[in-house]
């Protein structure tokens, strides 16, 4: 036997050989399968699975994997892998020596003389070994290719490859991985989603679909997808190495719904038989606020605090407060932090800065020191704090004894931070006659400090007659002398603070103090629904109150300045109006209309200006006493000055009177309408204050029927309109007026003009219409005439004290126009003091109306419209504006 391994490439021409067979032995076998897989692809490079229904190509897909599988089946059960001998016997055919089988020969006789002939033959045949070509099998391949789709197919799926462009990849994903989930109706899934912003941010809703495949949110983003579909879907959220699903949950609607909160970057996919949607979710971080102070904290003439702040957020600050720490903190509660909310112009300001007025007079820690932070809170509920600063909290400056002893007491009491102690178990309080002690005696229980309270109560309440001169300051110690010491909890102890505090502002000030602190009140919620952008309803609600409360503070200090003694009080501004001019009839008025405007056409920031400084004047208000109209008196609204004879002029005077009965008209048609509205709530009209029974007509008919009030201010309505200064009969003047003084005698005069007593005679019409009503027991409709009448009569006075003014000031020789340069407040102080509100620009009268028609467009938009998405847009402009 030869060594075939000496003879160059005949091992390389034998495995060439078999490779050959084996490729024809592969395609003999596969042939089907090849053809199939190849058409496959070609028919999903030509798209033609994205033009039949999703469900179709589902099932197309499925048959061909299953067809795939039979195929490669039968060609595997058909191959037969070529050996050796095979291919040794295909390469050494076309020889007739066959010498590659004949070297593997051995020779049959190994004689001496056969040796050399053996050799010989081997040399042949190496010989013709060595000259053996590699078969290319040409027959073997046509026989078995005829239609040579060995060529066709390659070109076919290049070309198709060719003509699919850059939606290779795609056509072939939807071909090997096919919507399986189409076969059970996922192709009629109709998916809405979309991706809600956290409100603070401001940022409008984010619409989903299948085109947009990235979108970026702020963090803390809401996303909500609905599928409308036989059974439920998943959401499945992917990302950061995490992947969570969520079962839809059905809705009362028939759909499905999912939600989600998106806190970083996550990929939102909704699954039904493999993925139906898809979108990339990137988030954006909401950064932390940052606030500081501009200036360090200050104590005002007034005992306010004031402060300079600054704040900074991106998507807005949401809550603004300082918070506050005792530098002495109590043993018991050394952690203790209080806030007080600093009011902010905007709706979440992203940048923003201001000076801050707070009233620090009745909280806990006020005179003590403390140690102050600015703490903003962005509407995500991020804070950051400022740098911490020392301050002392102003306080209330008490200067009568029992309002120090109350004020003392107060804060005693709420600046204790424990609790009460346990009842001990008393089981003999069940037994028959058996007493319960202990439940009576919660003083002895109380914390150290309600004890004490307790004791400097008992101390201050000896010898009522002796010390108090105010039966009401008494009585309201002892009042919180009794709750202390049935307080049963630290919160039913802390109940004395309201009354403490108005026992010192009672026994410090008098009565003049309650009209103060609703006026006060009136402003705050006046301010704070400016800030809030409250409807218009309700500012108008707020309006009127703080009207009411700032008439009825101006009473109060009047009726003081009278108790103090002297004669009527002239009105003056204390320090700013000394020797200045006076304040005109109508000039509060207006000043109350301007700002009313302002607040309905929503300049919220100029409202508040303004209403801090009506607000202010009147808290420096005061009444000095009159001394006949020397050269240092100052006339009230409608008085004005005396002649060189030291009369008024007529004219001046009967428009004097006819403006008294109008005002007092226009009270008590005010205080039926209220008895009205009480009726008509099913409660009992009571007596107003300062009424007593039997005063007739002059209180809107006494104990008489509403209905009978109600005519007889008709009919006083009615002889004023007829020229008489009085009610005729004596029993309509002023509370203290004699008959005959004061033009109230019941005589004619010339004073009010044909439009004005036309104007009177359709009040009294009004007055007469509701008191039919009142008698057929329509209130609704009798409220309607009177609210119209109460209308009328204020508009009509507010016209006569313009006319007043205009004869007083032609009398009196003013130039009107020096007075138009001359740049005054209302109250007539000098523009440049305190509180004048001179960054305040009240617009005109035509832009107000502007604004307010604009305001009412949009409502009548927003009302109208039943597009969503411009109701939204409308309804952040109403809540901005």
């Amino acid at each position: 036997m030869a060594d075939l391994k000496a003879i160059p490439f005949l091992s390389a021409k034998i495995g060439a050989t078999r490779r050959g067979l084996g490729r024809l032995a592969f395609v003999q076998a596969f042939w089907p399968l090849l053809v199939f897989i190849s058409i496959f692809i070609c028919a999903a490079l030509l798209g033609l699975f994205e033009q039949v229904a999703p469900a179709t190509a589902a099932g197309i897909s499925i048959a061909s994997i299953i067809a795939t599988i039979l195929l490669a089946m039968r060609g595997w059960s058909r191959w037969v892998r070529p050996t050796t001998e095979q291919a040794v016997a295909a390469l050494e055919a076309p020889s007739p020596l066959r010498p590659v089988t004949g070297l593997m020969d051995r020779p049959a006789a190994p004689a001496q003389d056969a040796q050399s002939l053996w050799r010989a033959h081997s040399r042949r045949l190496s010989d013709a070994a060595r000259h053996l070509i590699v078969p290319h099998f040409r027959d073997d391949w046509r026989a078995l290719d005829p239609m040579f789709l060995r060529f066709a197919l390659p070109a076919v799926l290049v070309i198709s490859g060719a003509v699919a462009g850059p939606q290779i990849g795609d056509r072939l994903s939807s071909a090997f991985q096919p919507n399986l989930g189409a076969l059970a109706g996922a192709d009629d899934i109709r998916i809405e989603a979309w991706i809600m912003p956290p409100r603070h941010t401001g940022r409008a809703p984010v619409f989903l679909d299948s085109s947009l495949r990235e979108v970026r949110v702020p963090v803390g983003s809401e996303v909500t997808l609905r599928a409308f579909n036989r059974s439920a879907p998943q959401l499945v959220l992917s990302g950061d190495g995490t992947r969570t699903k969520t079962d839809f949950e059905a809705t009362p609607d028939g759909a499905w719904e999912a939600k989600a909160i998106l806190d970083g970057d996550t990929r939102v996919a909704v699954h039904f038989w493999g993925e139906q949607a898809g979108w990339n979710v990137l988030t954006s971080p909401d950064e932390p606020p940052s606030a500081r102070f501009v200036t360090l904290p200050w104590i005002t003439t007034n005992d306010q605090m004031a402060l300079e702040w600054e704040v900074e957020d991106d998507f807005g600050v949401e809550r603004l407060e300082i918070a506050m720490r005792l530098r002495d903190p109590h043993p018991a509660a050394p952690d203790a932090e209080e806030f007080l909310i600093v009011p902010m112009g905007g709706v979440l300001p992203k940048s923003e800065d201001g000076e801050t007025l707070l009233d620090t007079m009745r909280h806990k820690w006020a005179g003590a020191a403390v140690d102050v932070q600015l703490v903003a809170t962005d509407g995500g509920g991020q804070q950051s704090r400022s740098e911490t600063y020392p301050f002392i909290l102003p306080g209330k400056l008490f200067l009568q004894p029992l309002a120090q002893a109350a004020q003392e007491i107060r804060v005693t009491v709420l600046r204790e931070p424990r609790g009460y102690d346990d009842l001990p178990l008393n089981r003999g309080a069940v037994t028959s006659g058996g007493l319960n002690v202990d439940a009576t005696q919660r003083l002895d229980h109380a914390p150290a400090d309600i004890q004490t309270a307790t004791v400097m109560l008992d101390a201050l309440t000896f010898e009522p007659e002796t010390y108090f001169e105010d039966p009401s300051v008494y009585f309201g110690l002892t009042m919180a002398h009794g709750i202390l010491k049935s307080a049963p909890d630290k919160a039913e102890a802390d109940s004395v603070d309201w009354l403490l505090w108005n026992v010192a502002m009672k026994a410090e000030y008098g009565s003049a103090a309650d009209a103060l602190r609703a006026l006060l009140a009136a402003r705050r919620a006046l301010e704070q629904a400016l800030r809030d952008g409250a409807s218009e309803d309700e500012i108008r609600r707020l309006m009127e109150a703080f009207r009411e409360a700032a008439n009825n503070y101006i009473a109060a200090k009047m009726a003081e300045a009278i108790m103090n003694g002297g004669d009527t009080p002239n009105m003056t501004d204390m320090g700013e109006m000394g020797g200045g001019p006076s304040m005109g009839a109508n000039d509060f008025e207006d000043m109350l209309n301007a700002l009313e405007d302002l607040a309905e056409t929503g300049a919220s920031d100029q409202a508040r200006q303004l209403l801090s400084d009506i607000t202010n004047m009147l808290e420096n208000l005061e009444f000095q006493q009159g001394q006949g109209q020397g050269e240092d008196g100052f006339p009230m609204p409608g008085e004005g000055g005396e002649g060189e004879d030291g009369e008024r002029p007529e004219g001046e005077r009967q428009l004097t009177d006819a403006l008294e009965r109008l005002s007092e008209l226009l009270r008590e048609q005010r205080e039926l309408n209220d008895d009205t509205l009480a009726q008509q709530r099913g409660e009992g009209p009571g007596q107003q204050d300062g009424q007593e029974a039997g005063d007739g007509e002059s209180n809107g008919g006494g104990e008489g029927s509403l209905a009978d009030r109600q005519r007889g201010l008709s009919e006083r309505a009615g002889r004023l309109s007829d020229g008489e200064t009085g009610d005729g009969d004596g029993t309509g003047g002023q509370p203290g007026d004699e008959e005959g003084e004061g033009g109230s005698d019941g005589t004619e005069f010339g004073a009010l003009d044909e439009a004005t007593q036309r104007r009177l005679e359709a009040i009294a019409r009004l007055q007469e219409e509701a008191a039919r009503d009142l008698d057929r027991g329509s209130t609704s409709r009798a409220r309607r005439a009177q609210d119209r009448a109460v209308e009328e009569l204020r508009e009509l006075s507010s016209e006569l004290a313009e006319r007043l003014d205009e004869l007083e000031a032609a009398r009196l020789g003013e130039d009107s126009q020096a007075d138009a340069d001359e740049a005054v407040d209302p109250f007539g102080r000098p523009i440049g003091g305190a509180g004048d509100g001179q960054n305040v620009t009240i617009p005109e009268e035509a832009e107000r109306q502007r604004a307010k028609d604009i305001l009412d467009e949009l409502r009548r938009r927003y009302e109208d419209s039943d597009d969503p998405a411009e109701r939204d847009y409308l309804e952040r402009l109403l809540d901005r504006f």
